[in-house]
């Protein structure tokens, strides 16, 4: 369905928007936290060096809600019904897309943590939205089938695709759909694009490496942030301890869980590294982020990889 914008808005564009509001403010706590967040984090940098247009043509694409009477071109738009905006390289490279892990391993929360991994994923993902955007960047859910827009509009999407991800009856959705929502989506982006991925990274490493590997082959580049449980950091268990598969129908029972720490800290290194190797070769940064940390830090390191800030330096790993 196109919709398009005249001087008098249409009645289902106003549905849609008073639909991504409401959305919003049904879910108060995280977009709340995520303001906050992002608030604090806007006071302690400036803003991206803003680039101009671009010269260089890419495509063109349906005028879309938020865009201007401006943007459209006419001449292309007068041999269809439908309005056209023009879109150069340059514009592209400035456009972000987002991607949070909604897969049920995220739903994990110890009790040494506050909030569920998805949770902190989900702040993370609107406050570095709504930096972005006070920056005048244009950011996209990624998968949702959005174009990235500059102002609020884009906050409303990035809401709406984030906490009304989930279906109601979560018993209905099939398991392969939930390995596939492990991942991130196998979109076609235009070149130059930029995506960042927000994960825990749990899934076979082969499988995160192809799929980033996919990206980095179509000139994108992305930023890789793994969320983590302190409890899958640290593995602070002893004693006879039950440990029960999230996303299979596991369970194992062990008598001294501490004994197995050591190779458990060894196993899990060697799946980072393997991915953080790989990030590496296709110019991704990598950082990890525990939910028992604050989240401003793990937003400055994203904000940073964004900016460009720390391109010339090795992507932080640990302890934000």
């Amino acid at each position: 369905m196109s919709l398009i914008r005249s001087n008098a808005a249409p009645s289902g564009a106003i549905g849609l928007r008073e639909q991504a509001e409401a959305l919003s403010e049904a879910m108060p706590p995280l977009v709340t936290e995520a303001e906050h967040v992002a608030s604090t984090v806007a006071q302690g940098v400036h803003g991206r060096r803003r680039i101009g247009m671009g010269e260089t043509f890419w495509q063109f694409r349906r005028f879309r809600e938020g865009d201007t009477a401006s943007s459209v071109d006419w001449r292309h738009s007068a041999r269809s019904a439908h309005l056209f905006v023009r879109e150069t390289e340059r514009e592209a490279a400035e456009s972000i897309w987002i991607w949070r892990d909604g897969s049920a391993s995220m739903d994990y929360a110890s009790e040494f943590a506050p909030c569920t991994k998805k949770d902190r994923a989900t702040v993370l993902a609107l406050a570095l939205s709504s930096l972005l955007i006070q920056g005048g960047e244009s950011v996209a859910p990624l998968g949702a089938g959005f174009a990235p827009v500059p102002g609020r509009v884009a906050l409303r999407r990035m809401a709406h695709a984030l906490l009304d991800a989930q279906p109601l009856d979560e018993a209905a959705a099939s398991a392969e759909s939930g390995a596939r929502e492990s991942l991130p989506p196998p979109e076609h982006l235009p070149r130059y694009a930029q995506v960042v991925l927000i994960s825990d990274f749990l899934s076979p490493p082969e499988e995160i490496v192809a799929r980033i590997k996919s990206y980095a082959a179509e000139g994108i580049r992305g930023h890789m942030i793994q969320v983590l449980d302190p409890a899958e950091e640290d593995l602070p268990f002893s004693g006879r301890t039950e440990f029960e598969g999230v996303e299979e129908d596991i369970r194992l029972m062990i008598g001294r869980a501490q004994n197995l720490r050591e190779a458990y800290h060894q196993r899990l290194e060697i799946h980072r590294n393997r991915i953080i190797e790989t990030a590496r070769r296709i110019n991704f940064t990598f950082a990890t982020h525990r939910t028992d940390r604050v989240p401003q830090t793990a937003l400055l390191a994203l904000y940073g990889a964004l900016s460009g800030a720390i391109a010339a330096r090795k992507p932080p790993r640990a302890g934000v």
